[in-house]
């Protein structure tokens, strides 16, 4: 078959495409009218994921499963945006990985609002002028984010979702020649999560500045000659900084857990994860039989952290993640059991931790 032959196919084919996806959203707009009527919640990650699922079982390629987790995430937020526009905040500047990673779940068409802190996105969500917000929880070499734990312990928002993020840093400056850099700007948990890299080219010798963000860094060193910024490739393609290296990161396997937060609640998936605060007395034992009741109800706890207490009466909070949803039976009763222990974060669908 010749090239234009199939080309013309190609272009057959995409005008199916195009039929087929206006009319999934005329049913969108039946399902979104329909729920600002019941004021149910717009986002369902859990029917996102049914459907990833349902599509992936039935898929018998070319496509593999990445591909059209990709290809339906973005057609879910085209989705969303036509039901009911809602606005998401997430943990600034423009091209920070908070901002790729709420992206890659609110698509390129939501309606942002960058916030310079952690504390600020929930409260942009807690005030309603965001219906949702995404921040970092967790990364695979620094380990938590003690700020977002105790937000979470203060807050009445719920985690309605997660997703893990690689996390690849781009060395970009204005010269060309490395040798003429004498400062570079990123964020100290970037510098301390390339120090190899620093090490090997003699980067290490010179002035290293900490900013806010990686983002931050870029704009910095796209304003000044003889700089350098450590950042993500997005942030130096935003501000216009060639790129001199990539992926300098120590360790390649780095990522980053990220949460969404609102104030709904999600329904059973089948797949879930609950993340609770435990509130336990300085006593002991008291965390040894806390975990009895999980075990005997065969529940796979998948993470526990503790937490200096804020009040008193406490002196450890515990972080702990577990299979399972609230609403699940055995969830329930272990729950129950010590309701006035726990402070429920919220029950969401488990991500694949293998990244996005």
């Amino acid at each position: 078959m010749k090239l234009e032959d199939l080309r013309k196919k190609i272009d057959s084919i995409d005008d199916r495409l195009l039929q087929l996806l206006n009319e999934r959203m005329e049913v969108v707009k039946e399902v979104g009218e329909l729920k600002n009527r019941t004021k149910a919640p717009i986002y369902r990650p859990e029917r996102e994921q049914e459907i990833l699922n349902r599509l992936k079982a039935k898929n018998s390629g070319p496509l593999n499963d990445a591909a059209i987790e990709a290809i339906f995430l973005e057609i879910f937020a085209v989705s969303r945006n036509l039901e009911r526009p809602e606005r998401v905040a997430y943990l600034g500047p423009l091209g920070s990985f908070s901002h790729q990673a709420a992206e890659s779940r609110f698509g390129g068409m939501s309606d942002y609002l960058s916030m310079n802190s952690i504390s600020a996105v929930f409260k942009a969500v807690e005030s309603g002028r965001a219906k949702y917000g995404v921040v970092p929880i967790e990364n695979s070499i620094d380990g938590v984010v003690g700020e977002t734990l105790d937000l979470l312990g203060r807050s009445p928002l719920l985690i309605v979702s997660e997703l893990y993020m690689p996390i690849h840093h781009t060395f970009a400056s204005l010269e060309e020649n490395p040798q003429n850099i004498k400062r570079i700007y990123s964020k100290d948990v970037a510098f301390g999560q390339c120090r190899n890299f620093l090490r090997e080219h003699g980067f290490d010798e010179i002035e290293l500045i900490p900013v806010e963000s990686t983002a931050k860094a870029a704009k910095l060193a796209a304003e000044q000659r003889e700089s350098a910024a450590i950042c993500s490739h997005i942030a130096a393609k935003l501000y216009n900084l060639p790129v001199l290296f990539e992926n300098i990161e120590d360790m390649h396997t780095n990522k980053t857990r990220f949460i969404v937060i609102s104030d709904f609640e999600n329904e059973i998936s089948g797949n879930d994860k609950t993340s609770i605060l435990a509130k336990l007395k300085d006593e002991p034992g008291a965390l040894v039989r806390f975990l009895e009741d999980f075990d005997k109800e065969k529940i796979n706890l998948t993470k526990i952290e503790s937490r200096p207490a804020a009040s008193k009466e406490f002196s450890y909070w515990f972080y702990i993640d577990f299979e399972g949803h609230a609403k699940d039976e055995k969830v329930k009763k272990v729950m129950q059991k010590h309701k006035d222990e726990i402070k429920w974060l919220g029950s969401y669908v488990k991500a694949d931790a293998s990244g996005v």
